[in-house]
């Protein structure tokens, strides 16, 4: 299933393969919550900027427009028309992003709606139900995302509690996999590492939950509000123990920076909104740092965003005329940066793939982060 192709270091380039097509790692997901990237971006946009994998979000779903009706729409990539691989987080996020309105218990999260206040109960079994109706091809254990500066016994009580719940998660899916009205009957199931900023209950928790025998790992609980150094140092601690023959991810994660260190470190799979969020207000990445197109010296400037970018935006537009569009609050503004900055991520991605395929990771991360702080 996953294929270990090289290694340069503890760089890895390999592929994983899926009921919807191989995924060449490492790998960008690019993240449409509601089965949409936020910014007027289509399917065929998504094809043309060399997008793997689409990232979806089971609760968003849940609430609107409902996995039953996914469901009789033949599941999320006929809803969206989308044939490559989708990955769906399990909803656990939403434990610690809308801590405000729910409740934690052993059986599972009692929410309210953040659009109309609703009830809403979600658990382990609960979510791999939601993800099965969706169909997507890899299913993210349902968790809880501790916050990273909470104290140690929350911490260790919340790690075990996800292990549970990640039992539960496998158990379920099995029998989801095993129904005659599945639509995808061979979801892959992946399991988070938790266990905030302490080292020890992550290596502990990374050890109880590889017996497992999942197809692939994910660190969550990291880009929180922890450190970056902190985040490097979970990561080193933690990779030790989770299985080299599966693939890690990442999730949450994040600038182009943090991209270069997690791929050293051994990551293969990252999700993050900073390129779509970030391009919706005029904010651009570039090989000589991020661009705010809102600044007046773009007002006359008829360079592309990035000299020798392909991507749709630098093929035939200009930052001056950008700059207007965004200053006149028109869409196509919005949507050409959001493209740009999507594209620059995929691209990138195929950038560190050839590099530890030719041996010279280290070379190119160090050329890629000093010229991405150097702007011109």
């Amino acid at each position: 299933m996953y294929r270990l192709l090289k290694k340069d270091g503890n760089a890895k380039r390999g592929e994983l393969s899926t009921v919807h097509g191989v995924i060449q790692t490492p790998v960008f997901m690019n993240v449409g919550t509601v089965a949409a990237i936020k910014g007027a971006v289509s399917t065929e946009d998504l094809e043309s900027i060399g997008t793997q994998v689409e990232l979806s979000n089971t609760y968003h779903l849940h609430v609107r427009p409902g996995d039953q009706t996914i469901k009789k729409m033949g599941g999320l990539h006929r809803f969206m028309s989308w044939n490559k691989p989708i990955l769906t987080d399990s909803g656990g996020f939403q434990v610690f992003s809308l801590a405000g309105l729910r409740k934690i218990k052993e059986e599972g999260v009692y929410f309210n709606s953040h659009i109309d206040g609703r009830k809403i109960f979600m658990g382990p079994e609960e979510s791999m139900r939601i993800q099965s109706n969706l169909a997507s091809t890899i299913a993210m254990a349902f968790d809880e995302c501790a916050p990273s500066k909470a104290d140690r016994k929350y911490v260790q009580d919340s790690a075990d509690r996800t292990v549970r719940w990640l039992k539960r998660c496998k158990t379920e899916m099995e029998r989801l996999n095993s129904l005659e009205d599945t639509i995808n009957k061979k979801q892959l199931l992946f399991g988070i590492n938790q266990g905030a900023v302490y080292d020890d209950i992550r290596i502990e928790h990374a050890k109880k939950i590889t017996e497992l025998e999942l197809p692939g790992y994910a660190i969550g609980g990291l880009a929180v509000g922890e450190s970056h150094e902190e985040m490097y140092r979970i990561i080193e601690s933690v990779m030790p123990y989770l299985p080299a023959e599966k693939p890690v991810y990442l999730m949450g994660v994040g600038t182009p920076a943090n991209i270069l260190e997690a791929v050293d470190r051994g990551v293969d799979f990252f999700d993050c909104v900073y390129p779509s969020r970030n391009g919706r207000h005029g904010h651009v990445y570039t090989n000589h740092g991020k661009r705010n197109l809102f600044n007046a010296r773009y007002e006359l400037d008829e360079s592309p965003i990035e000299e020798g970018c392909r991507c749709l935006a630098c093929r035939r537009y200009s930052r001056a005329y950008i700059r207007h569009l965004l200053k006149a609050k028109e869409m196509l503004g919005m949507r050409l940066c959001v493209l740009h900055n999507l594209y620059f991520y995929n691209h990138m991605m195929e950038e560190i793939r050839e590099a530890i395929e030719q041996n010279r990771y280290q070379e190119y991360k160090r050329k890629k982060l000093e010229d991405m702080t150097h702007p011109v």
